[in-house]
C-alpha cells in the first residue's frame, strides 16, 4: 500500500515543499536550457538536490525504514534507487520530477480523504455531558460520567437522555429515532427501560440508572462501529501489488545488464553497462502508474464531488463499481422522515364538517407531537377559535377537551376505546397510523398518516438493477407491516422491521459473503454499526445523524438516492479510466525497456517513457472530471 505523505491535511503548508520543489525544478529546467557558465557543477546538484529532498525525503526514509525490516522489494526502494540514478546519471531534473509527480499525487487523493473526512461529532458527544442528579433531595447538575447505578436523574421536556435506566415515572412518550430509525414516539409506561439517546417528548420525569455512561447504548454502538471496522477487508491498492512482483523483476534485471555481459563479452566496459542498467530503471520507474492511478481515482473522487457525493477513499470507487446487493434503511432513507396525512374521513354531516376540522386543529395545536403537527398542516386553519376548554394530553394516545360543551377526543384507538366510542373494526385493519377524532361518545373522523416515500426512490431502484445490482432488501426499526408495504411498492424483495442496531447488524451479517459488493444505505444513529460493516456504507448527509456521517464511506450531501447510481457509474468509468491508464504505460514502458535493454534508447527515450506516459496518463484520469463537470453544465 502507498503510504499517504504524513502531511497530508487541508493545511496549505503541507503543499508549500511540493510547490517550492516545484519552481526549483522550473527554474533548474530554464536554466539548463540557456546553459549559463554559473549553473554548473557542485551548484546545479545542490540546488536540484534540494528540490528533490523537499518531496523525496519521506519515500526515500520509507523504503530505508523497510529495508531494514527486510522489506527490499516495494514501490518505495523502486522509487528511491531510479530517482537517484537519474542523478547519477546527471539527469537532475528528471529526478527531481519523478518524485515531484509522486507526491503531488498522494497530497491531492490525500485531501481529497481528508476533505470527505471532516471533523463530525463523535457519536458519544451526542448525548448530554451534564446530568441533573437526586442527591440529599436535592436535584444537583453533574457531569453523567460521574453518575453511579441506581441514582435518579431528571429529564426535562425535549431532553435527551444520557443514561440507561428505568423510567420511575407514570409515563412518558420517547422519541426513540436515534436508536430505531423509527418515525413514531414510543410510550414508555413506569417501570419500563429507557435508553441513552431517547429524547423525551413528554413532561418533567425521573429515571433510575441501570448502567454507567460508559456503558450505555450508545457507547455500545460506538464499540460496534469499531468492532465492524476491524472486521471489514481493506481493499489493496493495485500498485501494491503489482510492485511486489514489479519491481524485484526490474531491480534484478538492471543487475542483470551489468553482471551478465561482463561474463560472456571480450570486450565488456563496466561503464557502458551499469549506463545501460540506470536508463533501464529511469525508463522502468513506474512513474506513469504511480501517479496515473491514485490521480484516477482522485479525478472521480472530483467527479463525485461535483454531484455532490463525497467518497471517504479511493477503494471505494472500486467497491461501488462492483455493487450486486443493496441494503437500505427507511425512515430517512428512503422516506422524507416525516408524517403526512395520506387520506380522511369524516361521519359527520357536511354543514358540521367545517366546524369540526376547525375544532381538531385547534385541539391539535396544543401539542408538539408529530402526528399533531402533521394533522394541523393538513387542516384549514381556524378562522376563530373554537373555544375549547379542559383540554388534557393523554401520554400515548392523543387529546381531549370539551367543545360546544361536549367531549372531544383525537387520538389513537386506544383513547377511543378508554372513552367508550365505538369503531368499525376495519380500523384496526389499518398498516399505516391512525388518529381518530371522537366527538359526543360517537366516531366523528380518522386520518391515515404514513411517512412520506422519497419520489425518486423506484427510480433509483430500476436505475441499480440496469447497473448490475441484483438483489435488495430493507433493514428498519419502523413495523413490519409499514417496511413490507414500502418495499412492495419499490419492488424490494426482503424487509426486516423492527429491529434495534444490533438486530440490525446480525441480519445485515447474511448479506455478506455473496457474489459482488454489498452496500447499505442510511442516516441514523441506528446506522452506524451496519454502515460500517458493509463494504460500502453510504449515508444521507442531508439530514443524517453525524454518527451515520462519520462512520459511512460515502456521504450523499443532498439526501437524493439517484446519488447512488451515479456514484455506481463514476466508479465504473474510474475504474475503466484507470485501467486505460495501466494498460498504455504498460506497452509503451515494455516498448522502451526493450530497446533500452539492447542500448537503443537513450535518456531522452527514458524520459518520455517516464514522465511523458505519466502526463498522458494524467490528462486521462482528470477526463473523468471534465466529463461530469460539463455534463452538470449542460443539465444546468
Amino acid at each position: 500500500m502507498i503510504a499517504t505523505p504524513k502531511n497530508s491535511s487541508l493545511d496549505w503548508k503541507n503543499y508549500f515543499p511540493s510547490i517550492l520543489s516545484f519552481l526549483i525544478l522550473v527554474t533548474g529546467i530554464i536554466l539548463d536550457h540557456y546553459q549559463l557558465y554559473w549553473f554548473d557543477g557542485v551548484f546545479r546538484f545542490t540546488i536540484y538536490l534540494f528540490g528533490y529532498l523537499l518531496v523525496g525525503w519521506d519515500v526515500i526514509r520509507m523504503a530505508a525504514n523497510l529495508l531494514l525490516k527486510g522489506g527490499i522489494f516495494n514501490e518505495f526502494f523502486l522509487m528511491s534507487i531510479a530517482t537517484l540514478g537519474a542523478f547519477y546519471l546527471g539527469e537532475y531534473a528528471e529526478g527531481v520530477a519523478v518524485m515531484l509527480f509522486y507526491t503531488i499525487g498522494e497530497l491531492l487523493q490525500g485531501n481529497a480523504v481528508q476533505r470527505s473526512k471532516q471533523s463530525i461529532r463523535d457519536l458519544i458527544d451526542s448525548r448530554p455531558a451534564v446530568v441533573r442528579v437526586k442527591r440529599e433531595g436535592d436535584y444537583l447538575s453533574i457531569p453523567a460520567a460521574e453518575v453511579s447505578i441506581g441514582e435518579v436523574i431528571q429529564i426535562r421536556a425535549g431532553e435527551k437522555l444520557a443514561l440507561d435506566g428505568v423510567l420511575i415515572s407514570d409515563a412518558a412518550e420517547m422519541d426513540t429515532a436515534a436508536l430505531t430509525g423509527e418515525s413514531l414516539p414510543r410510550l414508555v409506561n413506569s417501570g419500563d427501560a429507557v435508553l441513552a439517546g431517547m429524547i423525551n417528548l413528554s413532561k418533567l420525569i425521573e429515571v433510575k440508572t441501570t448502567k454507567l455512561f460508559k456503558d450505555s447504548t450508545l457507547a455500545r454502538i460506538l464499540f460496534l462501529v469499531e468492532q465492524a471496522s476491524s472486521r471489514k477487508a481493506k481493499t489493496q491498492r493495485f500498485i501494491s501489488s503489482f510492485a511486489k512482483i514489479y519491481t524485484p523483476v526490474v531491480v534484478f534485471s538492471a543487475l542483470g545488464l551489468v553482471i551478465v555481459p561482463g561474463l560472456v563479452l571480450d570486450d565488456y566496459i563496466f561503464n557502458d553497462w551499469l549506463y545501460r542498467a540506470l536508463v533501464f530503471l529511469v525508463i522502468s520507474c513506474p512513474c506513469a502508474l504511480v501517479i496515473s492511478i491514485p490521480l484516477g481515482y482522485f479525478g472521480g473522487l472530483g467527479a463525485a464531488a461535483q454531484q455532490g457525493i463525497l467518497f471517504k477513499g479511493a477503494n471505494f470507487l472500486d467497491v461501488m463499481a462492483k455493487i450486486r446487493t443493496v441494503v437500505f434503511d427507511k425512515t430517512g432513507t428512503l422516506t422524507v422522515g416525516r408524517l403526512h396525512v395520506k387520506s380522511s374521513h369524516f361521519e359527520t354531516g357536511a354543514e358540521d364538517k367545517q366546524a369540526l376540522m376547525e375544532a381538531v386543529s385547534d385541539l391539535e395545536a396544543n401539542s408538539n407531537h408529530p402526528v399533531a403537527r402533521a394533522i394541523r398542516e393538513y387542516l384549514p386553519p381556524s378562522s376563530n377559535s373554537s373555544a375549547l376548554s379542559e383540554i388534557t394530553e393523554i401520554a400515548g394516545k392523543g387529546l381531549r377537551c370539551l367543545w360546544k360543551d361536549k367531549s372531544l377526543v383525537a387520538g389513537n384507538l386506544a383513547l377511543l376505546e378508554e372513552s367508550g366510542i365505538a369503531y368499525p373494526s376495519e380500523l384496526q385493519e389499518f398498516h399505516q397510523t391512525l388518529i381518530a377524532v371522537g366527538f359526543d361518545g360517537m366516531l366523528a373522523a380518522y386520518f391515515v398518516l404514513e411517512d412520506t416515500p422519497k419520489k425518486e426512490g423506484l427510480d433509483t431502484i430500476t436505475k441499480l438493477r440496469k447497473l448490475g445490482a441484483s438483489h435488495f432488501a430493507i433493514l428498519s426499526g419502523d413495523r413490519l407491516p409499514v417496511v413490507r408495504q414500502l418495499a412492495d411498492e419499490l419492488g424490494i424483495q426482503t424487509a426486516f422491521g423492527g429491529l434495534l442496531p444490533d438486530q440490525k447488524m446480525k441480519q445485515f451479517e447474511q448479506f455478506l459473503g455473496k457474489e459482488g459488493a454489498v452496500a447499505y444505505v442510511g442516516d441514523g444513529i441506528n446506522d452506524a454499526p451496519v454502515l460500517s460493516l458493509a463494504d460500502v456504507g453510504i449515508a444521507m448527509g442531508g439530514m443524517g445523524s453525524d454518527a451515520a456521517i462519520e462512520t459511512a464511506d460515502v456521504v450523499i450531501q443532498d439526501d437524493n438516492l439517484l446519488k447512488i447510481p451515479l456514484a455506481v457509474e463514476i466508479g465504473r468509468k474510474t475504474r475503466l479510466i484507470v485501467w486505460q491508464n495501466i494498460f498504455f504505460a504498460f506497452t509503451v514502458k515494455a516498448l522502451v525497456l526493450f530497446l533500452g535493454a539492447f542500448g537503443l534508447a537513450s535518456l531522452w527515450e527514458a524520459v518520455f517513457a517516464d514522465v511523458g506516459v505519466a502526463l498522458l496518463a494524467i490528462a486521462n484520469a482528470l477526463r473523468i472530471q471534465w466529463h461530469y463537470k460539463r455534463k452538470k453544465r449542460s443539465m444546468s
